[in-house]
């Protein structure tokens, strides 16, 4: 039976960190952020809050939309890269608060990917009969890996999080194609060591926690030509053609990198989902919290067909073609 997505959720923080505050911190301007990036504003968490409890609400309210109790889901996956501990996951720091004592859970890092890496293992999960309810989350707190005296990194990223149950849909409806890749030849234009990784045995590192590293210009060039090629290869593959997309929900990560995609695919400016404006680039919940902001404007309705493509660190990438099959909105 097809797998789709049958409810959907977002939580961002309520502190935000605009682009006058950023002017305040490094050698910026409003002007400058917004010309290059698109972005005027993105959410922070404050001391004290957690990656789990900004993932709890996103599962809750995908899981009101889906009209399923905490009981119905079989398995969490967390896709994330600030994990608020190693082990335990967050998906079971998830599981536990949400009240989901059936759900085995475990987390995904394939950085701004991780969300359609984890969407498309719930798919097959759900194809193959392993699982009737996967709930998927995408939650980072970039701020807290952010060096924010980097003025070309630290007026890039926010923090948000983002869920779905994926569940069995009528045949014609759901995810339709998934496809994943990666190249670990690339994995130096952008990254993030591990803080742990200088730790000796009877000593303790003696340089201070990384922070995300990143070449801007390999980023974008590798970025606008992976979501053109990405595209047309999920739809091509359905026998599809871009007159056919309804939405196209890329990564959220800068707005030159989506409209240098847009044009060279020939889609109109509606066809394509943005919202990076208000929250930056909040890596793999960046996908989610766009898709469940374009629903609940009205921007999909059943029958429509919607493309996702997560690109990011590794370097990895992901698309996901669906039949929207979710009725109306909230």
């Amino acid at each position: 039976m097809p797998a789709g997505i049958v409810g959907i959720g977002s939580a961002v923080p309520g502190r935000i960190l605009t682009n006058r505050d950023l002017e305040q911190m490094v050698e910026t301007s409003d002007e400058w952020i917004r010309t290059r990036t698109g972005i005027r504003e993105r959410r922070v968490v404050s001391p004290g809050e957690t990656a789990t409890e900004l993932g709890l609400r996103a599962a809750q309210r995908a899981l009101e939309v889906a009209g399923l109790e905490p009981e119905a889901v079989d398995l969490i996956i967390a896709a994330t890269s600030t994990p608020d501990t190693v082990f335990p996951a967050t998906a079971v720091r998830i599981q536990k608060e949400l009240g989901a004592r059936r759900a085995a859970g475990y987390d995904l890092s394939a950085a701004c990917s991780g969300f359609v890496y984890a969407l498309h293992q719930a798919r097959y999960l759900v194809e193959a009969g392993a699982a009737r309810h996967v709930l998927v989350v995408g939650v980072d707190l970039l701020s807290r890996i952010t060096d924010w005296t980097d003025r070309s990194t630290c007026v890039l990223f926010g923090d948000g999080a983002g869920a779905v149950v994926v569940a069995p849909v009528a045949e014609g409806q759901g995810i339709l194609a998934s496809r994943l890749g990666a190249d670990g030849e690339g994995g130096p234009h952008l990254y993030l060591d591990a803080p742990h990784a200088r730790h000796t045995v009877g000593g303790r590192p003696e340089e201070p926690l990384p922070f995300i590293r990143m070449n801007g210009q390999e980023i974008f060039k590798f970025a606008v030509r992976l979501v053109v090629e990405e595209t047309q290869a999920v739809l091509d593959g359905l026998g599809l053609s871009v007159a056919d997309l309804d939405l196209l929900v890329p990564h959220q990560a800068n707005i030159r990198i989506i409209e240098a995609a847009r044009e060279r695919l020939s889609l109109a400016p509606e066809q394509v989902f943005t919202n990076l404006e208000r929250y930056g680039n909040t890596s793999t919940a960046s996908i989610p919290l766009a898709l469940d902001e374009a629903w609940r404007a009205g921007r999909l309705k059943p029958g429509d067909l919607v493309v996702m493509v997560g690109f990011g660190g590794g370097l990895t990438w992901g698309t996901v073609a669906v039949r929207w099959s979710l009725e109306g909105r909230p």
